[in-house]
């Protein structure tokens, strides 16, 4: 038995990412970058206004009527300068529209102004935007109340990307904000890290089919559902190769096919050490070196890694426990991070895992890692953890309330409701 960040190193020499390979924008989502990308083109695509409000010159202030408690002296009161505030303001002819869609191109006319929409090009000879705030909003004319500087509320030309800048670079993830990024610059295609082929094997004369009644001694198989889902989640296909019976031959005939068409090979039960538990057997006798065959970990210690060259790439095997709450455990802990590492991310022992405030007494653990099913919300800036009672690995209806795993270490006290805890969010 190894500890759990040991069984974590000795997997990572076999997570590099795997090949790239180019899929539609569409279906890049959750994936991961294999090659940078560059802007198409520039943004914003010109000098473009950033509020709804007047195009106008330094110079319009100067020409034009002062209005309000200013008199007629009032911007020569001012000497012509740019100025933040007050005033009695002043008053221009409003020459037309500038639109967002319309292309550049329009110019101001001296002693005038333009009304401008956010997003529209900036016409030639403005040279700052004035807010509808600061107006009284005129359509013919226009009364300006305060007067901003120089490139007030104005964005320049590329000022967030220039085309041909790198827009994202090689391993960053397929956001949905990232999608939004790819669409804005037109790019149909992507070159992603490619996502593993993965395949699962249940073993056991005792289980049955979902769909079929149970005889005396016999169980449904929960773990493909499970699985299946929670590949999914990643944008994983999971290839289901049945159920094999307790029988070597059978067990090696169809772990070997599994070999050959997947890149990881998730085979649940079989791991223990009892008379009909073969998969280490047949593992060895397919080529595949171990790499732990034991995690210090509860629930989930019998937990197999194994790896072996099968035409001409690596293939990855977890050897799943047999009850439900210990694959589960098993997969969240291993498989998950393993099949992200392989997809590009950056994944590793404990990944995400964060601080919480139990809300409930929680467990002591031993000399493993304890992993219990918890139920948290946030309360304001605070993660409530209320563990939830169960009477072991096989205790499915307790797992499947969890939406996190609360991490107890090794040689951990029992702690009361208040207490600080660390959590690992599995929703």
């Amino acid at each position: 038995m190894i500890e759990p960040r040991e069984a974590w190193r000795r997997l990572l020499g076999h997570l590099s990412p795997l090949p790239a390979e180019r899929v539609a924008r569409r279906r890049a989502f959750g994936r991961v970058l294999a090659e940078p990308l560059a802007a198409t083109l520039d943004v914003p695509f010109a000098d473009v206004s950033a509020m709804d409000g007047y195009a106008l010159a330094a110079r319009e202030e100067r020409a034009s009527e002062p209005v309000g408690g200013g008199g007629a002296s009032g911007a020569a009161a001012r000497g012509g300068a740019v100025g933040e505030g007050g005033g009695g303001g002043f008053d221009l002819p409003v020459a037309g529209v500038v639109a967002a869609g319309d292309p550049p191109g329009a110019t101001l006319p001296p002693g005038s102004a333009l009304r401008i929409m956010t997003g529209a090009p900036l016409p030639a000879g403005a040279d700052r935007v004035v807010p509808l705030e600061d107006t009284d909003r005129g359509r013919e004319r226009v009364v300006v109340e305060r007067l901003r500087g120089s490139g007030a509320n104005v964005r320049r030309r590329g000022e967030i990307v220039a085309a041909g800048a790198e827009l994202l670079p090689a391993g960053a993830p397929l956001t949905a904000g990232a999608m939004a990024l790819l669409a804005a610059h037109g790019h149909a295609e992507v070159a992603v890290h490619a996502a593993p082929r993965v395949a699962l094997l249940v073993t056991g004369d005792e289980v049955v089919a979902p769909e079929d009644e149970p005889g005396p001694g016999q169980l449904r198989d929960t773990h493909t559902d499970f699985l299946l889902a929670a590949a999914s989640a990643l944008g994983v296909e999971l290839a289901g190769l049945g159920r094999a019976p307790d029988r070597k031959d059978e067990l090696r005939r169809r772990v070997e096919a599994g070999l050959a068409d997947a890149d990881v090979l998730l085979i649940s039960g079989g791991v223990s050490k009892g008379e009909f538990d073969f998969v280490e057997e047949v593992l060895a006798a397919l080529g595949c070196r171990p790499l732990f065959t034991a995690v210090a970990i509860q629930p989930g210690k019998p937990l197999v890694a194994a790896a072996g060259p099968v035409g001409g790439r690596t293939r990855l095997v977890f050897g799943l426990p047999g009850n439900p709450g210990a694959v589960m455990t098993c997969y969240w802990l291993f498989v998950r991070p393993a099949l992200r590492r392989l997809m590009g991310h950056r994944d590793g022992w404990l990944h995400g895992l964060v601080a919480g405030e139990l809300a409930a007494p929680a467990p002591g653990a031993k000399e493993r890692h304890l992993f219990v099913p918890a139920e948290v919300d946030a309360e304001g800036a605070r993660l409530r953890v209320v563990p939830v009672p169960s009477r072991g690995s096989h205790d499915l209806a307790a797992t499947a309330r969890g939406t996190a795993l609360l991490w107890v270490p090794p040689g951990m006290r029992p702690r009361k409701a208040g207490e600080p805890c660390s959590v690992l969010p599995i929703v």
